[in-house]
């Protein structure tokens, strides 16, 4: 198990590193040296070091999804600070501007693993070009189906998230279930996610609606499922906004099913405010750890962290657990990040399977008013 320091120690700040420092980010390009250049730096080549591993992080820091790349590199830094590591040389490779390119900087800069990138569709251009070069990636994607050889996924999956809510659902008795959908790959994985879940639970799945992830839509769609039967709970697998919209129609004057979430909610203030979604259930990562890196993330950067962010802090922490038997510049091994027992992150306990997707524990939690409230906690192993 990853026994990082911040469980002992509060996320504390570390002191004396200069390899990061203060409130930087996870520098662009060439990164800062922890001690005196061995030979006259090239602008265009990283410098020669051979006590410290290179790893990339592929992330956007720039574009649309900026706010949650940066988070991410952020909260890496972090980790390298909170655990004094001396041994990692960290770059960030913006992949706003192309995530192919991103790679092949990062190959050629001599970066032996590959944190990121973020979004699923960019891990087979990555893989593309880190596979001959025999560098792994562990990506912050949920979509597992972009898996394989090499490469991890270590983003939520929707359908654990799913599988646990139904499970917790049907043991407090509801047995017909509905879902609203939302149009797209996520959509149909948490389609195909709630069936399975619900067969294997001995339920049934009544009925379901997608929509089109806009505020009409997800209000129509939600008038078809209510005259549609009744039924005992109700998926909405997306965000809490389109679930907000979506309530008061499947719960007139606060009457009507369980609502239920996915691992999207988790985070989403939306959610936590709103009385129409009190009593909905969902699973996602244990927040244990969230609120003590929220706050040390808000003073060392002025902003309150994306959920996500964790991800990229435990990613680091996976990093250094590795890099105890790693020898600065040979490949890294990625037999050991198939350790059965697992490792132990600011989400919680997680491992990766042979086909290296992530599998998470997950808690599962109640909205009540003014916040939400553990129901049923996430295990503090996972099953052999």
């Amino acid at each position: 198990m990853i026994e990082g320091k911040f469980s002992r120690r509060g996320l504390m700040a570390a002191t004396g590193l200069v390899l990061l420092a203060g409130c930087q980010v996870v520098p662009k390009g060439a990164p800062q040296s922890s001690g005196p250049a061995t030979q006259v730096p090239n602008a265009n080549v990283l410098p020669v070091d051979q006590q410290r591993h290179r790893v990339a992080i592929l992330l956007p820091t720039s574009g649309p999804n900026a706010g949650v790349g940066q988070a991410l590199a952020n909260a890496a830094n972090m980790a390298v600070l909170d655990t004094n590591a001396t041994n990692l040389r960290i770059t960030t490779y913006d992949t706003s501007s192309g995530t192919a390119d991103a790679a092949t900087r990062a190959i050629a800069d001599g970066n032996k693993l590959i944190l990121g990138p973020l979004m699923g569709d960019e891990v087979a251009a990555v893989a593309r070009i880190a596979r001959p070069a025999r560098v792994p990636i562990i990506a912050f994607s949920n979509d597992a189906s972009v898996a394989g050889r090499d490469v991890f996924i270590m983003g939520s999956l929707p359908n654990q998230s799913i599988e646990r809510t139904i499970g917790w659902a049907r043991s407090k008795g509801a047995r017909r279930f509905g879902a609203l959908l939302p149009e797209g790959d996520y959509g149909l994985r948490a389609n195909a996610a709630l069936n399975t879940a619900v067969m294997e639970a001995g339920g049934t799945v009544v009925a379901s609606e997608v929509f089109a992830r806009s505020n009409p839509s997800i209000i129509s769609a939600a008038k078809r499922l209510k005259a549609k039967g009744p039924l005992d709970a109700v998926l909405i697998a997306d965000g809490s906004r389109f679930a907000v919209l979506a309530a008061p129609q499947l719960r007139p004057r606060g009457v009507g099913p369980r609502l239920l979430g996915t691992e999207l909610w988790s985070g989403d203030n939306g959610a936590l405010t709103s009385p129409s979604l009190r009593g909905a259930w969902y699973a996602a990562a244990s927040d244990g750890r969230f609120l003590q890196f929220s706050e040390s993330y808000r003073n060392r950067f002025g902003a309150q962290p994306h959920r996500m962010a964790t991800m990229g802090y435990d990613a680091v922490l996976l990093t250094l657990r590795v890099a105890r038997t790693w020898k600065p510049g040979t490949t890294f091994s990625t037999a050991k990040l198939l350790d059965p027992e697992g490792f132990l992150g600011l989400d919680g306990v997680f491992r990766f399977g042979a086909n290296g997707v992530v599998e998470r524990a997950h808690e599962v939690v109640e909205i009540r008013q003014g916040g939400v409230t553990v129901v049923s906690p996430a295990p503090a192993r996972l099953p052999n």
